[in-house]
């Protein structure tokens, strides 16, 4: 069973070597992550051939009443999942911390585009799919992402890809003398996430806490914290990662102060700049599930030409099927009639 040992140094460093050189690795797939989210349990499972490893999965495990669980793989796993043998094999790798936790299913979520013979593929094979034609608040991750390619661009021409608007907006805000910095200290994080806090509460949004991000920043030595502002105002705070040149926009905020001034695009266009200079192949700004919301705006002005990139979505693994159809079924409509206005 190849169960990774997380106390033998030699295969978690094999292990790590594998999954941050995949062409199929994932920030939210490389160990790291598991660290990040400590309130979930974790396990990392592995297919070796010739003594090289060909797959991985970084497990989070999510606790359930009655002692059940929940297996989540998120954005993994790290293989080509066009290849069903191979997906099985690893997830048979994994049905020992299916069995350890009861759990009632395992959930993953690739970073792979939706195509119909991908979708046919895996619902033959059994699996349940969250995709194209369900209900996308069921989701855990947006299905749709924003993903602007870098590769053969520089800062000048990586503009061309942006809408009209876009670029006038970015030369807007420099012209009006909006800047940008950014560093890895806690004085940045606490402002970034005062940035964050107000934006959260302007849209109503759960947060998270500080701790967090630091966090994140911590473990993920390319990261960034950008910064906004304007004649002493801070104006705007992102979150951003290199991984393994996959750039990733995570968090961002902006105050209620001059928003006039557009600080969100400004700080953007100089964190893709980073990405072009450290060679990053893309900058990925992450989900959205309403086209024509002001969050599908803002990121489609810089993914004017690339346009969404639409995943496959999240595909099931199930352990327990009873079960199961109480998780995935009668829960959300229980939430969703909560949601319903008192009608009496």
């Amino acid at each position: 069973m190849a169960l990774l040992d997380k106390l033998n140094t030699a295969d978690v460093r094999r292990y790590d070597k594998f999954v941050r050189s995949s062409p199929y690795g994932s920030m939210m797939q490389d160990r790291l992550w598991a660290e990040v989210k400590d309130d979930w349990g974790n396990e990392h499972v592995y297919l070796e051939q010739d003594g090289e490893i060909i797959a991985a999965m970084s497990i989070l495990i999510k606790r359930l009443p009655g002692g059940f669980s929940m297996l989540y793989a998120t954005r993994g796993p790290v293989c080509d999942v066009t290849d069903l043998a191979l997906v099985q094999r690893l997830l048979k790798e994994a049905n020992s911390v299916a069995k350890k936790h009861k759990a009632i299913m395992l959930k993953f979520d690739p970073e792979i585009a939706y195509s119909d013979e991908l979708y046919d593929l895996y619902k033959n094979a059994g699996f349940q799919l969250t995709s194209k034609d369900d209900d996308q608040e069921k989701l855990i991750q947006p299905r749709k992402n924003m993903i602007l390619f870098l590769d053969d661009h520089d800062e000048e021409t990586i503009m061309t890809k942006f809408s009209k608007k876009g670029r006038s907006t970015i030369r807007g805000a420099i012209k009006k003398g909006v800047q940008v910095r950014y560093s890895r200290s806690d004085e940045d994080i606490e402002l970034f996430y005062e940035t964050y806090r107000t934006m959260s509460e302007r849209n109503n949004i759960t947060t998270r806490s500080v701790e967090y991000f630091k966090k994140i920043r911590d473990r993920y030595e390319e990261s960034r914290v950008y910064i906004a502002y304007h004649e002493g105002d801070i104006l705007a705070g992102a979150l951003t990662i290199n991984y393994h040149g996959k750039m990733y926009y995570l968090y961002a905020g902006s105050t209620n102060v001059k928003r006039n001034l557009n600080p969100n695009h400004i700080m953007n266009y100089e964190m893709i700049k980073w990405g072009i200079e450290i060679g990053a192949s893309q900058y990925d700004f992450g989900g959205f599930f309403e086209e024509g919301d002001g969050l599908y705006i803002f990121k489609k002005s810089f993914c004017d030409k690339d346009g969404a990139t639409e995943y496959i979505g999240e595909l099931d693994k199930v352990y327990k099927p009873f079960m199961y159809n109480i998780l995935e079924k009668v829960i959300p409509l229980v939430k969703r009639l909560r949601k319903k206005p008192n009608q009496g």
